[in-house]
């Protein structure tokens, strides 16, 4: 097992002796990033555990470029930009050992004297693990997730307009000892170090595309499989600038594959019985589950695909899905059961690397709550290549998963308006940003021929 999370009394012995002086106070924005302050650790005993620390709100409120935009109701010029309250979240303090002297605790955000921000999306997935327990279940996930190295570093990349980057493998090195072996100092860095963070290292493989690999860790309760999430990708990257490398977890890098992030997800009673599998094979209640997610798929894409990019993943024959549909364990389908008896799970393949791991686990998870609350009926598992079904299919767009999110009832209901009104603004700003870039593409077959 991993090494368990970080006690007060034992971060104040390292801050004494020297081992710790800072500390990060961090939460995850829209765009799935850590964001926050590092405070200087004596400081952070003596103020700030008891007292807290305040960040601007506009921090859930802008782009990708931390760009101020418009039509966020909760974050404006009109409003000021006033602060949020972190509001430390003590079980998840961890040391940081890629960082020197480091440790890091993740936050909830609250208006100052006031609630919880709804629309922070550690505070959504909450909502939905608190819907879960009235109905008297737990839910656990587990998230692979996909990402490609480079030989360039971050810098070069930025200065290349991340053109003609160098990959660490020069050919498909799915499964390949071979192909990891040659990436693998960076590899088993980043998987020490997750270890000593407290996160629990399961394997690392090769994937299809030129310098693609995974890291896989062990499932955990939802809420705490988000945060580690979290903590690992902004770590990766960390840990790839230091060996001078770069990683991507862009959901389409090139015409290759995608980076993927293929989420597992189980419920258990409170008690922590087992729910989806008794002993005689998959229940009602587990069937009813894979239904609500299905049912709620398209509705709920925008959670699942936040990006213009998202959509470039979903092609035919690409391992990525295109089909809304089920099956036993047949990786052509959108939603792929695996497992048996205690280990019954279903597979969702529908995010990609880009995805922020809090909204498509509270999608995933409302989705499948949604099926037993309204007791839905299975369709039969899906047989052969869904790619060429006659099944609906998901969003092709952006556009159009924005428009789904946008009219879907159910999201309104489960998330509550202010959540869905957010997150439907956050999609304009990304598509507007889109709709007037210019393109390599553009360029190179109008500059002289058109």
């Amino acid at each position: 097992m991993s090494i368990g999370p970080l006690t007060i009394g034992e971060l104040r012995r390292r801050v004494s002796n020297g081992d710790v002086d800072t500390v990060v106070v961090a939460f995850t924005d829209m765009q799935g990033r850590l964001q926050g302050k590092r405070i200087h650790a004596p400081f952070f005993l003596e103020t700030v555990l008891e007292h807290g620390t305040e960040g601007c709100n506009y921090l859930l409120a802008v782009d990708v470029d931390m760009n101020t935009v418009d039509g966020y109701t909760i974050s404006s010029w009109g409003t000021g930009y006033g602060d949020m309250e972190f509001v430390l979240d003590l079980s998840t303090l961890r040391l940081t050992p890629w960082v020197p002297g480091t440790a890091m605790v993740q936050c909830d955000l609250a208006w100052i004297g006031g609630g919880p921000v709804e629309q922070a999306p550690r505070q959504i997935l909450a909502a939905q693990v608190e819907r879960a327990r009235q109905l008297g279940y737990s839910a656990f996930a587990g998230t692979e997730l996909e990402f490609m190295v480079f030989d360039t570093s971050y810098e070069q990349a930025w200065d290349s307009g991340y053109r003609e980057l160098t990959p660490a493998n020069r050919y498909n090195v799915d499964y390949s000892i071979l192909g990891g072996t040659r990436v693998e100092p960076l590899l088993r860095d980043i998987r020490q170090h997750m270890y000593s963070a407290g996160l629990t290292v399961e394997s690392a493989k090769g994937e299809c595309n030129l310098g693609q690999h995974e890291i896989a860790f062990l499932y955990d309760e939802v809420l705490k499989t988000a945060d580690n999430h979290s903590v690992y990708k902004t770590g990766a990257k960390e840990i790839a600038a230091l060996h001078g490398k770069s990683i991507t977890f862009m959901a389409k890098y090139d015409q290759r594959e995608g980076n993927s992030c293929h989420i597992h997800m189980s419920l258990r009673g409170t008690d922590g019985s087992i729910v989806f599998d008794e002993g005689s094979g998959p229940t009602e209640l587990f069937e009813q589950f894979v239904a609500g997610v299905q049912d709620t798929m398209r509705e709920f894409t925008l959670l699942y695909a936040p990006n213009v990019n998202s959509y470039k993943r979903f092609a035919p024959g690409s391992f990525a899905p295109t089909a809304v549909a089920w099956g036993r364990d047949n990786r052509t389908c959108s939603l792929r059961v695996v497992g048996h008896g205690a280990g019954l799970r279903l597979e969702n393949r529908l995010p990609g690397g880009d995805v922020n791991p809090y909204l498509a686990l509270s999608a995933m998870l409302a989705g499948g709550l949604h099926g037993i609350e309204q007791s839905l009926e299975l369709e039969p598992a899906f047989e052969g290549n869904a790619y060429v079904s006659d099944k609906p299919t998901v969003p092709h767009t952006l556009r159009d998963a924005r428009d789904l999110f946008a009219a879907s009832e159910l999201a309104h209901q489960v998330f509550g308006d202010g959540v869905v009104d957010h997150y439907v603004n956050a999609a304009d700003v990304e598509l507007a940003a889109f709709e007037s870039a210019v393109t390599d593409w553009e360029r190179v077959r109008g500059f002289e021929r058109l």
